[in-house]
């Protein structure tokens, strides 16, 4: 089947095979792989250029202490989220993780740092590498911040929240109400926001992204977020993250971190998200719009042919949250899926609670390979339903 002009192809299956990065070397070829974070599309072309251009140059020295980006995605900014940096501080580091844990060493979590689950997995090994006990304010079903959980919290003596916005894995933007509320909270308890917001563009269509430094004076007092290329143009090897800070006080945190930790910033990673931010656009909304394809395949097949299996469509990234509970998979959906399926999810145990059952599922792929991954699980699926009348009936 030929692609619409208006999406954009994944790269061919032996290109994808032949790529050496965690996705395509984890498991063997008979694996669809869908479990880690990287998209299938081929290298941006503005990227790919900027990239060569610097290879030709011998540009592969150190980071300079000045560069281009933060103006790049300053723009960016302005142009997809409506968001004013003109005032803001903005410094690299290698990737969002590193941001992270770095601010968390040097705020004050209290008596622990507020984690919303089901949630990114590694948010939890980078609360304890800065040294901070987790609390634990699920989500409210509706994928929406439990903000009465998160005052309690608060009340007891938290003093950070690691937010992710939009959330991973439900694919869920934050409304500009419901972070208001909680950057009121922030300030009323002197709470500090981290917000990762790495997702960002690639909110679809149908949704809104809302920085957290955009959503009033409270937010920016209280807050920190950090930005990156590498998940929507598919460059987190490159390794560059943008830490941002909008007040005095947020501001001396970041100019306080050593130095090292812009250092370890990555040259080609600076490089090739100057590209993405100033000339990315078109690709980027090609992208979107192949996603936004895919997740409506995945919630007509799955609501067609496997009714019981609930999807928590998203509205951003290319990651979707599916309760398969019903399926009578077992405590560990994932392991009997890859084993026999052949297509590797990512496990919703490692989510944190609210994950039991539940599996993630990345959609940036060719719409084909992605069918042929449906197909394969619901025959799994009709294989167990099938044992189960037997052995109801033997």
């Amino acid at each position: 089947m030929t692609e619409p002009t208006d999406e954009l192809s994944a790269a061919p299956i032996d290109v994808l095979r032949s790529r050496t990065s965690e996705k395509w070397r984890e498991y063997p070829d008979d694996v669809i792989p869908m479990f880690v974070a990287e998209s299938d599309f081929p290298l941006a072309e503005p990227i790919a250029r900027a990239l060569h251009a610097a290879i030709e140059a011998g540009d592969t020295g150190y980071v300079a202490s000045r560069t281009g980006l933060p103006d790049a995605f300053a723009g960016f900014a302005r142009r997809h989220w409506g968001w004013d940096l003109a005032d803001a501080t903005v410094q690299t580091t290698a990737d969002v993780s590193m941001g992270i844990v770095e601010i968390l060493r040097r705020i004050d979590v209290g008596t622990g740092l507020v984690i919303t689950p089901p949630v990114y997995p590694p948010f939890y090994m980078l609360a304890d590498e800065a040294g901070a006990t987790v609390v634990d304010v699920p989500l409210l079903e509706t994928g929406a911040l439990d903000l009465e959980g998160i005052e309690r919290a608060f009340r007891a003596g938290s003093r950070a929240l690691l937010l992710c916005n939009p959330h991973n894995p439900l694919g869920y933007p934050h409304d500009a109400g419901s972070l208001a509320e909680l950057a009121d909270l922030a300030d009323r308890f002197d709470a500090t926001i981290v917000s990762d917001e790495i997702h960002a563009p690639l909110t679809h269509s149908d949704a809104r992204f809302v920085p957290w430094l955009s959503v009033s004076d409270a937010a920016r007092r209280t807050g920190f977020a950090l930005h990156a290329a590498s998940k929507a143009w598919n460059i987190a090897g490159l390794k560059c993250a943008l830490m941002i800070a909008a007040s005095p006080r947020t501001t001396a945190v970041l100019r306080s971190l050593p130095v090292e930790v812009a250092w370890r910033t990555g040259q080609f990673g600076v490089i090739a998200s100057i590209a993405a931010y100033t000339e990315g656009d078109a690709w980027l909304a090609r992208a979107v719009r192949t996603i936004e394809r895919n997740r409506h395949t995945l919630v007509r097949r799955l609501g067609t042919e496997l009714p019981d299996v609930v999807v928590s469509e998203p509205r951003a990234g290319y990651l979707a949250w599916v309760d398969v509970s019903s399926l009578g998979l077992g405590e560990e959906p994932a392991d009997v899926i890859l084993r026999r399926a052949r297509v590797a999810l990512r496990t919703g145990s490692d989510f944190g609670p609210g994950g039991a059952g539940r599996v993630r599922v990345n959609i940036a792929c060719d719409p084909a390979l992605l069918e042929e991954a449906i197909d394969r699980i619901v025959v799994v699926a009709d294989e167990v339903r099938d044992a189960d009348r037997s052995r109801a009936t033997s």
